[in-house]
């Protein structure tokens, strides 16, 4: 009867298939605490991290508030060594938000470890029901109806016997259900440890790199105090000699751009569409759009702003718009002060399969190479506020791939990109 129900094959597939183990967690976990329980405790923890992380949330938002008021009434040299104060303090908090979020972490993946003992032990003890439960209709099954009524004597033993059987039976069958939703559970529990310990490998990366790019803030207001002697006079000077060469440049590049142009069919160009491109960081906040916009008017000599900015606190992690080549990673800036950032300043280009290139400027920090395959939403760099730039920010210009041509253009350092530009709203 119940061999010719169940698949014994399937019960047996279950009963020996081979355990599901999650990886390490940062402890093992004692039987001892399995048979405890102590959950709610570990659970409390994370709660508590989540309410610290909060809390971080809320003091970068009244930092933000705070130095929006104080730009206003700073200018010149006060309000640079502000924004360098303000970037270094903003820091502090993304680091320390970073250290959290890899405690909350590490107490996650030891409640998910936990949660995978209980399971484990319930999946032995359901082996072991199961097993038993077999071996009983193993030996009932060989009989059939006809010699179960005569061992039992009468109508009503044999119905008896009978129906036993039959609960024995349904008992089985839902025994194995239930192996296999625990077998289940217990892979997706192996899934999201997997997943959580993916997490704080980024995490421990985004720390890094933003420890690294504190440390250059410090260096930066160093030597603006050095070179400066923290005189307004000589910091004006050096900034209208900038804006004076930053303007060169522009006339270099518009007159590059201008003859490209000329040639150019806007038909060759991919069908407009949503979605071909990602945006470039998670939260998006557009503080500048492409073309002729009023701030382009009045900063730039060309008029026209070649891309689109996002809002980017300094050291947020910059996202590939789609998959691609990295096939340049440079640096326009001749040195860390204000008067010696040139152009894109850090800069990452990105070439597309659909004739597209993205190039993502004013990073603090790149961390790909030329030549790497990356793929949409890859982390390849940190904004920040290198090259022309008169805040933390990312700016993504989106070009005609065919069209991308590298120019030295002095006094910028490296090389600088050139080509027909297209409105990247396009695409996003």
């Amino acid at each position: 009867m119940f061999l010719k129900t169940i698949s014994i094959f399937f019960i047996f597939s279950l009963l020996f298939a081979p355990p599901v183990v999650a990886q390490e967690s940062p402890r093992d976990i004692t039987d001892e605490e399995v048979k405890n329980g102590g959950g709610s405790d570990l659970r409390t923890l994370i709660e508590e991290k989540t309410a610290e992380l909060q809390r971080i949330h809320d003091e970068r938002a009244r930092l933000e508030a705070s130095v929006a008021e104080t730009k206003a009434a700073q200018k010149g040299l006060n309000k640079e060594i502000g924004s360098i104060n303000y970037n270094v303090k903003q820091l502090d908090l993304s680091i320390k938000s970073n250290e959290i979020v890899l405690q909350k972490l590490d107490l996650e993946i030891e409640e998910l470890q936990r949660d995978t003992r209980l399971i484990e032990r319930n999946v032995g003890d359901k082996k072991e029901t199961i097993g038993k439960l077999m071996f009983e209709l193993y030996q009932r099954d060989r009989d059939d109806f006809f010699v179960v009524f005569l061992r039992s004597g009468s109508l009503s033993g044999g119905v008896s016997e009978i129906q036993s059987l039959m609960t024995l039976n349904s008992d089985l069958a839902v025994g194995v259900e239930e192996l296999r939703d625990f077998q289940q559970d217990l892979i997706r529990k192996a899934a999201e440890v997997r997943g959580k310990q993916g997490d704080m490998e980024a995490e421990r990366k985004n720390l890094s790199y933003r420890g690294q790019i504190a440390q250059d803030q410090k260096q930066e207001k160093q030597k603006l105090l050095a070179t400066t002697k923290n005189q307004e006079k000589i910091y004006q000077e050096k900034i209208a000699e900038l804006d004076r060469q930053q303007e060169e440049i522009g006339k270099v590049i518009e007159d590059i751009e201008s003859k490209l142009r000329e040639s150019f069919d806007p038909t060759l160009l991919p069908v407009k569409r949503s979605g071909v491109l990602t945006y470039p960081v998670e939260k998006i906040v557009v503080t500048q759009k492409y073309g002729k916009t009023k701030f382009a008017e009045q900063a730039y000599k060309t008029k026209f702003h070649n891309g689109v900015d996002f809002g980017a606190s300094i050291g947020t992690p910059i996202l590939a718009s789609a998959d691609g080549k990295i096939i340049a990673v440079d640096n326009n800036d001749r040195g860390r002060s204000r008067w010696e950032k040139f152009q894109y300043g850090k800069y990452i280009l990105i070439e597309h399969e659909n004739n597209l290139t993205t190039l993502y400027a004013h990073l603090s920090k790149q961390i790909v190479s030329k030549g790497d395959i990356v793929k949409r939403g890859d982390i390849i760099g940190y904004s920040g506020n290198t090259g022309y730039s008169t805040g933390p920010h990312i700016h993504l210009t989106v070009l005609w791939a065919p069209s991308v041509q590298f120019k030295t253009i002095a006094p910028a350092a490296g090389l600088v990109p050139v080509g027909i530009t297209i409105d990247p709203e396009d695409y996003l």
